[in-house]
Parts: structure tokens; sequence; C-alpha cells
């Protein structure tokens, strides 16, 4: 058992759930627009807002992709830029960390 089995499952969990909130997503950005101008001005802000909302969403999967892909080669929780360790409180508050505190400035 790894040291990060509890986090990669956390992270699979939570991409998961993201891929279903983009599914949800994709099919609202689909639906076709109201036939009434004022419904569709609504409609079109709605839609811009859960635009970005995919796409924090999407840019979230990729880090947690990234993250999945350092457990997997056992770099996770060392600093890409000073090669330390990452704390692990750090990492339980950010599972998708690349830096340590001193480097994340």
């Amino acid at each position: 058992m790894t040291n990060f089995e509890s986090t990669e499952k956390i992270l699979k969990a939570r991409r998961q759930e993201l891929a279903a909130r983009i599914s949800s997503i994709d099919i609202s950005l689909q639906a076709p627009l109201s036939a009434d101008f004022e419904e569709q001005a609504a409609d079109l802000e709605s839609l811009d807002s859960l635009g970005g909302i995919e796409a924090a969403a999407l840019k979230e999967i990729t880090a947690i992709d990234r993250a999945l892909g350092r457990i997997a080669s056992g770099t996770y929780g060392i600093c890409i830029d000073c090669g330390e360790p990452i704390s692990q409180k750090r990492l339980e508050s950010v599972p998708t960390a690349l830096r340590c505190e001193k480097c994340k400035v």
C-alpha cells in the first residue's frame, strides 16, 4: 500500500465528479435558445457562465491527471522547482500541488 493511495482515491473521485459536471454542462450548452429575445439574452448570459465553469473544471481535471501521473511515476509530493518534499499539510489542502511552500510564491 503506497503512502498516496488515499490521495489517489480522492483525486479519482474528484475527477469523476468533475467529468459528470462537464457532461451536464455540455447538455445545457447544446440546448436550443428560447424564441423570446429577452429570454435569449438571459440564456446566453447563463451559457457564458456555464462555459466559465466548464473551463475551470477542465483545468482542474488536467491538474488531477498530472497529479495521478506523478503518483504513478513516484514523483508525487516532490517540488518541481527545488526537488524537496512538499509537506503533507500542503498536499492535504492542495492535492495537485506542484511546488513546496517556499517555491509556490
